[in-house]
């Protein structure tokens, strides 16, 4: 490559033995490659290895256009961004030309002009595959001359030409993309007409503009993302439009814990200085993600819109922020997630999700409490055998100790702020909770068997042995019995094992 940079003028180039190529000719010879040497390509992308990449694949050996249809947080914008690592790193252009014109199919008026003049002393410049890719946000106010151009009034006096010369022309993104990768996000956003615009240049690879058809045989990989949302709500791909975009490839979230884990751990900014002083267990990181799969079925979420994996990449960062807050309020040197950390995570999911009418009614911060409890919920059986089983089981009730010390009219407060003895001496306060923790998980770490200490706690609340209720800064643990004597009745719908903290 680096002998190939020093070429300098087409003649150098003819005699080096370069081969031009289109560039779907390109992506599929270079990914063949890639497939031979068993590559994995499209690094980062995970949980879409037997899905999604294979059929993205077929379609780039197959020299197609592609959409990529999905919700919104399905990676489809990362996909088509990563399709540049299929480029050569270096191409030739003709110096100077607009369009970066190959040199032996050039398409421009400048380009065919120089190679006219100079013939092989035509100097040649080298474009890096990185400055190969042009990415456009469709919205209502984009317009024909920002895709593919307009005539140029000011470029036709200075020139002293006439408008129908090629020379007037201001090219617009989608021209400047010769020979490079052009996406535009989320299609159905752009109007009708503006899509009706894109039909030749698919198809016929001719561009019309300000009533003179010119015939401009563009080299462009195009790559939409759409959202089937927009389909109702905002637009839609017009038909024959989407009938030109050869492969249609349907994205989805992740569809376990495991690979929505490794996304959230990948893309979670954590500072060197968090990883290091503040330790986040297993099971914590399993419920976040918990969290987003308890909204993908909620019966309070608008599934149409779907629930990003940003919101489990967010809430990661603020659980792990609430506990480097309390940390350094407290004047510790390190410390590790707790269960109230999960307040924290709050604010991560109210912006992150769609309510429908049920939702909204309930309020977002509610919702989002819901949410949490359901992912305890479903946690809990994962770690601790299932509490209604026992309950009705003819076996000792391992929880029996703990549901009957509230039952006796005890409580206790889990306030957020708490210091590690005072957090350790509260949890040690209920008698047998430690026990419990060391039966089901013996080889645990001190931290962690205090973290599923609260967490149990958490979990039989969620299935009505004990009673949780919402403190402005903590939660408060009582029995379920007195709870539900307590309450009046105007008010028991909305205290009942109330854990909605905003």
């Amino acid at each position: 490559m680096e002998n190939l940079l020093n070429i300098k003028t087409f003649g150098e180039l003819k005699a080096s033995g370069y081969t031009s190529r289109s560039l779907k000719q390109e992506l599929r010879e270079n990914l063949i490659l890639q497939l031979k040497n068993k590559d994995a390509g499209f690094e980062g992308i995970i949980g879409y290895e037997d899905t999604v990449i294979p059929d993205l694949q077929t379609a780039i050996l197959s020299q197609h256009n592609i959409l990529l249809l999905g919700l919104r947080g399905q990676a489809k914008t990362r996909i088509a961004r990563l399709m540049v690592n299929l480029l050569d790193e270096y191409v030739p252009y003709i110096e100077g030309s607009e369009l970066f014109d190959d040199p032996f199919t050039p398409i421009s008026w400048v380009g065919h002009q120089k190679l006219t003049e100079l013939g092989d002393d035509t100097p040649i410049a080298w474009l890096h595959r990185s400055d190969r890719y042009t990415e456009k946000l469709a919205t209502p106010d984009v317009t024909v001359s920002d895709l593919i151009g307009d005539v140029d009034p000011i470029k036709a006096a200075t020139l002293k030409l006439t408008y129908s010369d090629e020379r007037v022309i201001h090219f617009g993104l989608i021209p400047r993309a010769h020979r490079s990768i052009f996406v535009i996000n989320e299609l159905p956003d752009l109007q009708a007409r503006i899509q009706v615009a894109l039909f030749n240049i698919l198809q016929e690879r001719d561009i019309q503009i300000r009533g003179f058809k010119l015939r401009l045989p563009l080299d462009v990989q195009f790559v939409f993302t759409a959202n089937p949302e927009d389909y109702t709500n905002r637009g839609s791909i017009v038909t024959p439009l989407k009938d030109r975009i050869e492969s249609q490839i349907l994205t989805h979230y992740p569809r376990s814990i495991e690979i929505s884990r490794k996304i959230t751990q990948q893309e979670a900014s954590i500072s060197p200085e968090q990883r290091e002083k503040i330790e986040a267990d297993g099971l914590v990181k399993d419920l976040i993600e918990q969290i987003a799969f308890e909204a993908r079925n909620s019966e309070y979420v608008d599934q149409k819109s779907g629930v990003s994996a940003r919101l489990t990449i967010s809430a990661y960062e603020n659980l792990i922020s609430t506990a480097e807050r309390r940390m350094l309020i407290n004047g510790e040197s390190s410390t590790f997630v707790r269960m109230s950390d999960f307040a924290g995570v709050i604010p991560a999911i109210t912006g992150k999700i769609e309510l429908v009418y049920e939702g909204e009614q309930e309020g977002s911060g509610k919702v989002a409490s819901i949410l949490l409890g359901k992912a305890i919920k479903a946690l809990m059986i994962n770690y601790f055998p299932d509490p209604e089983k026992q309950k009705r089981s003819k076996k000792a009730n391992p929880y029996a100790p703990i549901i009957n010390w509230f039952d006796g009219g005890n409580t206790i407060d889990i306030l957020d702020g708490y210091v590690l003895d005072e957090y350790k001496a509260v949890l040690n306060g209920v008698p047998e909770l430690k026990n419990v923790i060391k039966k089901f998980h013996p080889t645990l770490s001190k931290n962690q068997q205090l973290l599923l200490m609260e967490f149990l706690l958490h979990g039989l609340s969620e299935f009505s042995q004990v009673s949780k209720s919402a403190l402005d800064n903590g939660y408060a643990f009582k029995d379920m019995l007195g709870s539900l004597f307590n309450t009046g009745f105007e008010d028991e719908e909305d205290d009942l094992n109330e854990d909605n903290r905003y």
